[in-house]
């Protein structure tokens, strides 16, 4: 498309930040609620992007919004006045680790920072979070660039500078190379003759711009001498890519509920479908935000009519449902047929940028839509989800006329082919919720502004890691046509983390509620674990499994709750067996942080969970080689 001249080659993706609260309509955007998974995420991301030959780059990613960015316009607040109130601890745990994966591990050419102000600074005029974190203690190559017309917003918006050339001088000084929008370009030259700004801060901002675009070889004459340089119009929509596309609906789709093996259908037995719902038959809406030109697109009606034939109503005026008087024609359509596959959900005309959403229950009257075509069914019923953030599907969860419960996200545009292979048994589902799915109940009187992770004092926590209540559906579900059993076949059951030999490390609070700082013990490759599970698929289906590592710390001030450390995908056939290896490093995944901010390893037993299986691993301090000069420090 480049070659084509109708792309650039820096893309402002991925979208890494924490999908806190389920109300956020840009939540679509992200990888979920989790850090870890976020962070991995990230980092592969920029990778496919970027590629791998070196300080080449083949396009230039970009991981944004950086940071605590997660409130677009709720109840009368929106991004850009929104002042996010967050903790060292809750910045270091949750809110920067997907950013500090896209930079160190990743490699990313640029990060975005975000509109809103983190506890009562702009982020794009911070030079804690930008100049020191990012390039300082992360070392990013490349650039920093403020979203788009951030830069006016801290001025015009929340008044954050007297004048519009101190807002540019702020930003520039606290590490801002490249401004989205005409601000920097109109005032930062008012800065420099106003003393406000050097011109040697300008040209550092240059040098970390122009040098992103030499990596990406803007500056080696004509395109076709570049490695990259015989693609063009023959190389996009390829039968090839059509079908990556498909495999990648096929992986996103999640099995929530499956009773009595509704699912999936016989073509021997289902031979007529009834085709219900505001998204059975759409086409964009299956692509969601911030996406290309599809090559084309197979509805879930179409997708559905190959393999059966369809009785389709819309049951609604769109997603919002506002009345019932299509119900009554969905209730005869589900009648005839021999099997029901309602397709509800939202769009972005109900969660999108700059729209987060009021609670988490269907739309209008769609609760009522699928409720009395269950009824009226004559044979098994199937609720697919179509949306991006979670939704409180209770009833449908709880009504036994409703067999099978699937959420596919925005599937992009192969969405309806997949819906039907996983429908019909095609394709087995293998896909785990990136997010926990709450309860109406749980945003009731939550507000959306309030950014604490952990729970407390009538609080109720945020995300899996933190919130303990009742849920629809948990982090980490997802069902299959078969069945999985999990064998821990290695695993170690103790570890000696070694203390740096330094008595001044030592003394100054290395070991602080029986917890090392991870600044000060030797984070190389010989604090990994090789942990072996033998994964076995024992049903009658070939299937994907997705093994997940969740890890529990010893009592004490930590998080009460497990969190997930590792994950890998394996595919099994039926009766067969998997060994899978997962590494787990001391340093990144048996670490907590404490209240400050500090990044510490708790001595002790530390509970590992692998689906059913449970395993124990002690760590204990190694204070050999440490020379205390007769002033032995007492161990708390």
């Amino acid at each position: 498309m480049y070659n084509g001249g109708m792309a650039g080659l820096t893309y402002w993706s991925p979208n890494v930040n924490i999908f806190r609260d389920p109300r956020w309509g840009r939540g679509q955007e992200t990888p979920g609620e989790d850090p870890v998974l976020s962070g991995k995420y990230a980092a592969s991301y920029v990778r496919g992007l970027q590629g791998n030959t070196g300080s080449r780059l083949k396009v230039a990613a970009c991981c944004k919004h950086y940071t605590a960015y997660d409130l677009d316009n709720w109840n009368g607040v929106d991004r850009y006045h929104f002042n996010a109130r967050v903790s060292k601890q809750d910045l270091e745990d949750t809110y920067n680790v997907p950013f500090k994966a896209c930079v160190v591990e990743g490699k990313v050419a640029s990060v975005m920072c975000s509109y809103n102000q983190v506890n009562g600074k702009p982020t794009c005029a911070d030079p804690d979070i930008l100049k020191n974190t990012i390039r300082g203690q992360w070392r990013l190559n490349g650039y920093i660039v403020s979203d788009c017309d951030s830069v006016g917003v801290l001025y015009n918006t929340q008044h954050y500078t007297r004048t519009p050339e101190e807002a540019a001088a702020d930003a520039i000084k606290a590490g801002l190379d490249l401004d989205c929008g005409p601000f920097l370009a109109i005032h930062t030259e008012g800065a420099v003759r106003g003393g406000l700004l050097r011109e040697e801060d300008v040209n550092l901002a240059l040098a970390y711009t122009i040098t992103v675009q030499m990596r990406l070889g803007m500056f080696d004459g004509e395109p076709s001498a570049q490695p990259f340089g015989n693609l063009g119009p023959r190389d996009v929509c390829t039968p090839a890519h059509q079908q990556l596309a498909l495999q990648a609906a096929h992986q996103g789709i999640v099995l929530l509920k499956n009773s009595a093996r509704t699912l999936p259908l016989s073509t021997l037995r289902h031979h007529t479908v009834a085709v219900i719902g505001p998204n059975s038959d759409v086409t964009v809406t299956m692509i969601g935000n911030y996406a290309g030109v599809a090559c084309g697109y197979t509805t879930p009606l179409q997708g559905i009519s190959r393999y059966a034939k369809t009785i389709h109503q819309a049951g609604c005026f769109g997603v919002a449902c506002n009345g019932n008087q299509l119900i009554g024609a969905a209730e005869v359509a589900a009648r005839q047929a021999d099997a029901t596959v309602l397709v509800m959900g939202l769009d972005q005309s109900i969660e999108a940028e700059f729209i987060d959403r009021a609670g988490l229950l269907l739309p209008g009257r769609q609760q009522e839509l699928v409720s009395r075509v269950a009824k009226a069914s004559r044979g098994p019923v199937v609720l697919v989800l179509m949306c991006g953030g979670p939704v409180d599907v209770s009833f449908a969860k709880n009504d036994p006329r409703i067999g099978a419960i699937l959420w596919v996200g925005y599937p992009g545009q192969a969405g309806g082919a997949a819906i039907a292979d996983v429908l019909f048994g095609r394709a087995n589902p293998g896909g785990k919720l990136p997010m926990t799915w709450y309860p109406q109940d749980y945003v009731a009187r939550l507000p959306m502004t309030d950014m604490r992770m952990r729970a407390g004092r009538g609080y109720p926590g945020r995300t899996y890691r933190f919130y303990k209540g009742p849920v629809v559906f948990p982090f980490g579900h997802g069902m299959s046509y078969t069945t999985f059993a999990h064998t821990l076949s290695k695993a170690p059951n103790q570890f000696s983390v070694p203390i740096a030999t330094s008595l001044y490390a030592f003394k100054n609070t290395t070991i602080s509620s029986n917890a090392i700082r991870v600044a000060h013990t030797n984070c190389n490759d010989a604090m990994s674990l090789g942990l072996h599970v033998d994964v076995k698929n024992t049903g009658e289906m070939a299937g994907t499994h997705t093994l997940l590592v969740f890890a529990k710390p010893p009592a004490g001030n930590w998080s009460p709750n497990k969190q997930l450390i590792g994950f890998k995908k394996v595919h099994v056939t039926a009766g067969a067996l998997q060994s899978v290896r997962i590494d787990i490093h001391v340093c990144k995944h048996l670490s907590v942080v404490d209240k400050f901010g500090i990044r510490r390893i708790p001595m002790g037993e530390h509970s590992l969970h692998i689906g059913d299986l449970k395993h124990s691993i002690s760590l204990q301090a190694n204070l050999e080689g440490i020379n205390f000069n007769n002033d032995v420090p007492s161990l708390p």
